[in-house]
């Protein structure tokens, strides 16, 4: 056997401290809210987007918006937060 397999592997590992995201696209948010409605952390549960409030919501692009939303999430990408305020909404760092 390769004394590199016979040697314990040791070091540090991130996956204790890694931050992990409840993530929620763009055509989710277009398919499940009105214009003109707040979506936050509450919101995302009651329509079934988020289970729980352990995880910080993450708001992806993919996607498509139409509507006028009050966005409120822990963190958005770029291409998220430009297509709200295009269109007419707020992304707003919770």
């Amino acid at each position: 056997m390769p004394l590199f397999r016979r040697i314990p592997k040791r070091g540090f590992s991130n996956v204790k401290f890694a931050t992990r995201y409840s993530v929620v696209n763009l055509k989710d948010l277009e398919e499940r809210f009105s214009p003109g409605d707040v979506v936050n952390l509450q919101a995302l549960i009651d329509a079934r987007l988020v289970r729980g409030k352990q995880q910080p919501v993450k708001v992806l692009g993919d996607g498509a918006l139409s509507k006028k939303l009050t966005v409120e999430a822990a963190r958005f990408s770029r291409k998220a937060a430009e297509s709200i305020v295009a269109a007419g909404g707020e992304a707003r760092v919770v």
